[in-house]
């Protein structure tokens, strides 16, 4: 009788484990269908005519620098949310369509995707794989012929993916990409793609300095940590490297002054001594929520401090989600003097720009079409940020909504959504 109960069990646990093996060999195959669907839609876009496009070249340093007495024109994408399975399959052409769209209009000198590029996550995406959402991307950016460059999120490489940070660095950095300005930067240094990009004007100088950092992940690489959202900082030996990196831009420009004024303290050394920076991650410093904690015990009303510009702070709770604790990231900012904006993504409903302590914090438009919980379905969150970088060394930053007549190109779709946030001023929002 025993031994009868024990064959029927040893029975059903085989079907169990072959049911079991079926279904993952079944979601193996349909997965490699899917990747390879996707990487042949990054690949379908024409490549752009852009005039007298801008050629970086790489200096003594071994970083990228462009040279224009020109305009130059950033594009700033965020959390692009590709899933890369054969679940996602809609919204990731849908996320690739929206970028290519922009880019397509806008024909930037350069694109900056500030993280979460990939979003394997298996029960939404059907896949750990954080591969196929970084190749499916870069593809795109390869087919329309920008040059462009990304910071990791905490989306980008989760504990769970099959490739790590270091992995997915790896990826950009292929040479298979001629158009990818993406570095993984010192090895002594935490995080990958800690990197710098100039721009200089004929004499040298340089007219605009972007830095790019990795603003981590969690605070520990665990499941845990990632399902409660508690997020990690700019590490201290990052925060050196920026200090540094400035030190030696102002350093080189000031030889250049010297060399062409004969005095280093001549009338170039105001505009151009210290060298003017702008910095783009994923996660929002913490600095970002105390400014706008204190536009909102202020009655949303600016203050000594605060500055409001533009946007919105649209995530549940009105809330700014930034690491978990501090870092001297701002406080070095006040004290060089250099940067005099940020860029960051991470939560996709905040859009906002305001200014805090005379350095401009701006979030940018996410193109999410599915993290969050019926996003496919609402627009006003979705689109870019346009920076233009002036010869002076002064910029402005323009923001579009995907949804605007400004898309609407031939050969492009878009589809049906609900502006959530549509004609509306900002009070009424927040109220």
């Amino acid at each position: 009788m025993t031994n009868g109960k024990s064959k029927k069990a040893k029975k059903r646990l085989l079907i169990v484990a072959s049911v079991v093996i079926i279904l993952a060999i079944v979601i193996t195959g349909l997965n490699l269908i899917s990747l390879q669907n996707l990487l042949k839609k990054g690949e379908a876009y024409s490549g752009l005519e852009i005039k007298n496009q801008l050629t970086p070249q790489k200096d003594e340093n071994g970083y990228w620098y462009f040279t224009t007495d020109e305009d130059f024109k950033i594009m700033h994408l965020t959390d692009i949310h590709i899933g890369g399975g054969f679940l996602s399959k809609e919204v990731d052409e849908k996320a690739l369509n929206a970028v290519a769209t922009m880019i397509t209009k806008e024909k930037p000198d350069l694109v900056i995707a500030t993280g979460d590029i990939a979003f394997p996550v298996p029960y939404t995406a059907g896949t750990f794989n954080n591969y196929s959402g970084a190749k499916a991307f870069g593809n795109l950016m390869e087919s329309l012929g920008v040059y462009w460059t990304v910071t990791f999120g905490n989306h980008d490489a989760e504990c769970y993916s099959y490739f790590d940070r270091e992995a997915v660095a790896e990826i950009y950095s292929d040479e298979e990409f001629k158009h990818c300005l993406f570095q993984a930067g010192p090895e002594d240094v935490d995080g990958y793609g800690n990197h710098v990009i100039e721009v200089k004007n004929s004499d040298g100088l340089i007219t605009q300095a972007i830095v790019l950092i990795d603003s981590q992940a969690y605070v520990k690489n665990n499941l845990i940590e990632s399902i409660k959202g508690t997020y990690d900082n700019i590490h201290p030996n990052q925060v050196e490297w920026y200090k540094n990196e400035i030190k030696r831009m102002n350093s080189e420009n000031n030889k250049t002054i010297k060399a062409i004024q004969g005095d280093v303290n001549g009338g170039l050394h105001k505009d151009y001594g210290t060298v003017k920076s702008l910095a783009f991650f994923h996660i929002p410093l913490v600095e970002m929520n105390d400014a706008w904690t204190e536009f909102q015990e202020n009655g949303f009303k600016d203050t000594d401090n605060f500055k409001y510009i533009e946007g919105i702070i649209g995530e549940g709770g009105r809330k700014v989600y930034c690491g978990l604790g501090e870092d001297d990231l701002f406080e070095t900012m006040l004290e060089l003097g250099s940067t005099k904006a940020m860029f960051n993504g991470h939560d996709h409903i905040n859009n906002t720009t305001f200014e805090y302590k005379g350095i401009q914090f701006s979030y940018g438009y996410s193109i999410d079409y599915f993290a969050y919980s019926g996003i496919d379905k609402q627009g006003s969150q979705r689109g870019c940020t346009m920076i233009t970088c002036k010869p002076d060394t002064t910029f402005q930053i323009d923001k579009y909504n995907f949804y605007s007549d400004r898309y609407d190109l031939e050969g492009f779709t878009r589809e049906e959504v609900t502006m959530q946030f549509e004609d509306v001023t900002y009070q009424a929002v927040v109220d």
